[in-house]
């Protein structure tokens, strides 16, 4: 019977799952950064030797732009010190913010409950009966909630 971990390494070197060999790296890459930028990237890719980096707030965004250059020289080091990512390269970094919505998502089917803070005591000073009687509707419709 073979091991999951022997499956998984034969699956991520099909043609098919070459993106996963390059998750790793990103992720690795990612790794080296300070705990703050690293949940502030939302996700990082590279195409034709551009390193794009997505980031979920615009903080994360103009602090990475000033260590561009600290980006580049991580990218040639892991390039260098790890094996699988030995083809990694970008010669430009482009950082933009994610417009993603599964940052927090809100409970949009949940009905708030209240309860009525009013007594229905209230006189009534019209003269016109179609006014009273919706006065009155009011006031028996809170005296039922209480």
């Amino acid at each position: 019977m073979k091991k999951a971990s022997s499956i998984i390494s034969h699956i991520r070197l099909l043609p098919q799952f070459k993106t996963l060999r390059k998750h790793y790296c990103y992720q690795k890459l990612i790794s080296f950064l300070n705990p703050s930028y690293q949940k502030g990237i939302a996700f990082v890719y590279i195409r034709q030797e551009t390193l794009f980096i997505a980031v979920s707030h615009p903080w994360v965004k103009m602090e990475l732009n000033y260590k561009q250059d600290l980006l580049k020289s991580l990218l040639t080091m892991l390039a260098k010190e790890d094996e699988k990512c030995k083809n990694m390269k970008a010669s430009r970094i482009i950082i933009f913010s994610a417009k993603h919505s599964n940052t927090e998502k809100r409970d949009e089917d949940t009905i708030p409950y209240y309860e009525e803070m009013a007594f229905g005591e209230f006189n009534i000073e019209s003269e016109d009966k179609e006014l009273i009687e919706a006065f009155e509707k009011i006031r028996d419709s809170i005296e039922n909630q209480i």
